[in-house]
């Protein structure tokens, strides 16, 4: 037997399905469902079915098809068969619909579509606009759709590809630099950019299992969306290349985090920012600290409730800043301050600079970019878009987009992204403190906060508004929400509205969607300010 070249997804899974069938590498869980399990072999016998089908779909070898659906193990099985048949996929958000839906699958060139039933006529919705879409394959859930699925035109049943007999195929992949797959961002600024992920990066990062604290014997979790690079890399990838037995949610919930890493004995789970106050928010278990968690991977643990999180659930947290462009720091388990979000590792050079690309001062802040250690410029491609390329690695350096500071150490704090900072009464504003005093009351099951031009229409200066979910069964009084965040915060911190909310709108990656909020705001009915309450609150 001669080891394939693990660079390419489908060479690590044949070279597995030799050595370690029946590992039992992924078990997807959904309450109400039985387990889905995934071995090796049925990754590959799996693999091999689907890239049979690719081929005669006409997207093998190159070619390019979208897959919406929430975490099943048929999205695992499809890009499984895209590595094996050299067909490049399109994760897409499964909530995703209109305009940038059509823009997703326009712009990357999609010629088919696997999708789950429950995304089938919102893509009905815009099939018309869509006439490079010859083919659809949807996997039956027993979700309701407008009309039965076998009368949708071009329609086939995935089950059908995958009860096929296993064939014999060859991996047509065979450099690792080619496209594996095109990642949209989250298109906050304007139309999302497909972010072009070749083989090499979704496996290099399998290599980082030792620099992330995995051990052997760790059974890793994530109810993150497979359609996000950090599910994907983080997790997926690093089980896959050290056989770490993966949980995987079809969605995340906060309110089951716990229970199953209880149920599944995991010793480690992803959270990134958007989920960390609202699983802090939820009310305070005696058990909360009775569970085989071992450390927490964050990309954004609020410094202002890092330790109190620590302590409450009895983990350690390890964090993580990174893009799916580019760029890494780590803060190991213990080392440097809190709130910071580490160091690069020795294979990256870090610089924090001013507008004019000058170094700036530990403690000054500033943009945070990244280069090779061995001076080589970064690689960013950004699907039919070579000036937006060039521009995030302008004079050879990876452009994050995001404000920074260090320490006299070199520890790396994040301070806020590039024009979004929150500046209240010539204060900058920490959303987590707010957010911290607020996720500690029993009234709110979450909250997230924002800024919005200052009414007073001063340049820069913004107002605060906190958007809460009220926790269901207790009594809410905006009074004593007002009143609770004058009596722990600075003056300049407290919010000067609430936004009652049913839902905070999230992304893939349960990033809070700030834009839908602030359209939601501008309804006088959505809104309660500090001043029509200055009757009851005290100060």
């Amino acid at each position: 037997m001669t080891a394939r070249d693990e660079l390419i997804l489908a060479n690590l899974i044949a070279n597995r399905a030799e050595t370690h069938p029946d590992l039992d590498v992924v078990t997807f869980e959904h309450p109400g469902c039985e387990d889905e399990i995934r071995t090796y072999r049925q990754l590959w016998d799996n693999g091999r079915r689907v890239a049979v089908a690719l081929n005669e779909g006409r997207v093998g070898g190159g070619g390019i098809f979208g897959l919406l659906m929430q975490n099943h193990p048929e999205f695992l099985d499809a890009m499984v068969g895209a590595s094996i048949s050299a067909a490049v996929f399109v994760p897409i958000d499964p909530r995703t619909r209109g305009e940038k839906l059509v823009y997703m699958l326009r712009h990357s060139g999609c010629r088919g579509v696997i999708c789950a039933d429950y995304v089938l006529d919102t893509l009905e919705e815009v099939r018309d606009q869509l006439p490079e879409l010859v083919w659809i394959w949807v996997l039956d859930t027993g979700a309701p759709t407008a009309r039965p699925l076998d009368a949708y035109a071009g329609v086939r049943r995935f089950d059908e590809i995958l009860a096929a007999p296993v064939p014999e195929v060859a991996i047509v992949s065979d450099d690792p630099s080619k496209p594996m797959e095109i990642m949209y961002t989250s298109g906050t600024t304007g139309d999302p950019k497909g972010v072009v992920i070749r083989h090499a990066r979704f496996a290099a990062v399998g290599n980082w299992h030792e620099v992330l604290g995995y051990r052997p014997g760790d059974r890793p979790y994530t109810g993150l969306s497979l359609t996000h690079g950090n599910a994907q890399l983080i997790t997926l990838s690093c089980s896959l290349k050290t056989g770490m037995r993966a949980v995987i949610s079809r969605r995340f919930s906060k309110s089951r985090l716990w229970n199953v890493a209880r149920k599944y004995g995991c010793t480690t789970f992803t959270l990134l920012g958007g989920m960390t106050t609202a699983i802090y928010s939820e009310p305070v278990r005696p058990d909360d600290a009775d569970n085989p968690v071992r450390f927490v991977i964050a990309a954004g643990m609020p410094a202002a409730i890092w330790r109190d999180f620590e302590r409450r659930f009895g983990v350690d947290i390890l964090e993580v800043y990174a893009a799916v462009e580019g760029g890494l720091t780590i803060k190991p388990i213990g080392q440097g301050p809190v709130g910071s979000v580490g160091k690069p590792p020795p294979a990256l050079r870090m610089r924090i600079v001013d507008e004019y690309g000058q170094d700036v001062a530990p403690g000054e802040r500033g943009e945070i970019i990244f280069q090779p250690a061995d001076g080589s410029a970064p690689v960013v491609d950004y699907l039919h878009n070579p000036e937006a390329s060039a521009a995030k690695t302008r004079s050879g350096w990876l452009r994050m987009g995001d404000i920074g500071h260090v320490d006299e150490d070199g520890w790396l704090f994040f301070d806020f992204r590039m024009g979004g900072a929150i500046r209240h009464n010539g204060d900058f504003v920490d959303p987590a403190a707010i957010e911290k005093v607020m996720a500690e009351s029993p009234m709110v099951s979450d909250v997230f906060v924002y800024g919005i031009d200052a009414a007073s229409g001063a340049p820069g200066e913004k107002d605060v508004v906190a958007a809460v979910i009220p926790e269901a069964g207790v009594p809410f009084d905006p009074d004593a929400l007002f009143r609770l965040c004058r009596d722990q915060l600075e003056s300049s911190s407290v919010p000067g509205y609430l936004q009652v909310v049913a839902e905070i709108p999230k992304t893939a990656s349960e990033k809070p969607q700030e834009r839908f909020l602030k359209e939601a705001f501008k309804e006088p009915d959505a809104r309660i300010h500090t001043e029509r309450r200055a009757s009851t609150a005290t100060h």
